[in-house]
């Protein structure tokens, strides 16, 4: 993978210890006037994908304008560049739900993703995947940030010349595609939608009729379960008799 000198090249990375649990970002700007500015973050309950989401519009975010017409974005997560790439169109116009009609995971960052993207046009971004743990300078220095916050460590961030980086940040290997997405067995149908409200609890066929009944009404309940069992367990999560009265639409 060549390296472009004459655009900003832009690494990210996102760890978390537990998943949820404590999580640490970093980002690292080069730009093209020989400029290097290390970016990196805690929090202290989180997910692995939402740091690097977070790693990735924080770098963007500290960005006032686009410095170069093209924007290489390096990282190893295939869910923020199949995400930006792809799948966040048909969230949009789904309202935020996801093929299986629920809440898509994370659209608070994807939405603030997409609004940073916007505001740097009519500048590109050119996402490129970069296989973690592989040697990579930006991305092993972009996990040591991240790891080290998310371990509550203090972090020296870098800001100053490229000349005094003590990283190769423009060895870069070879161009590689996004690895395929791993196929797993259908999974099966949900045995019902329950929902709570009011006192009452009501069986769903399916979630949109559920969701129907929840959406917009303070202290409801819903939860899919996968059995007649599952049904009883949900039931006692709620504090109620397992023998309570289901009314199915």
């Amino acid at each position: 993978m060549s390296a472009d000198l004459n655009s900003l090249m832009i690494f990210t990375d996102g760890a978390c210890t537990g998943n949820p649990g404590p999580g640490g970002w970093g980002s690292i700007l080069v730009f093209p006037k020989g400029h290097v500015q290390e970016l990196g973050g805690y929090n202290p309950e989180t997910t692995n994908n939402r740091m690097e989401l977070v790693a990735t519009l924080r770098a963007l975010a500290a960005l006032e304008e686009a410095p170069t017409p093209v924007m290489y974005l390096y990282t190893d997560s295939t869910y923020v560049i199949r995400g930006i790439t792809q799948w966040v169109w048909g969230w949009k116009k789904r309202g935020w739900k996801n093929a299986e009609g629920q809440p898509v995971s994370n659209q608070d960052l994807w939405e603030e993703l997409v609004r940073q993207v916007n505001r740097l046009k009519p500048a590109k971004i050119e996402w490129k995947y970069v296989r973690g743990h592989t040697g990579v300078p930006g991305n092993e220095r972009c996990d040591a940030i991240a790891v080290a916050f998310a371990n509550g460590k203090k972090v020296r961030l870098y800001d100053g010349p490229l000349l005094g980086y003590g990283h190769a940040i423009h060895d870069l290997p070879e161009e590689e595609p996004l690895p395929e997405m791993r196929t797993h067995e259908k999974k099966p149908p949900a045995f019902s939608y329950l929902s709570l409200y009011g006192g009452t609890v009501t069986r769903h066929l399916n979630w949109a009729d559920c969701e129907r009944r929840v959406k917009g009404r303070s202290g409801a309940k819903f939860k899919k379960a996968m059995s007649q069992q599952d049904e009883s367990a949900i039931l006692i999560s709620w504090g109620l008799d397992p023998k309570t009265t289901v009314i199915g639409e």
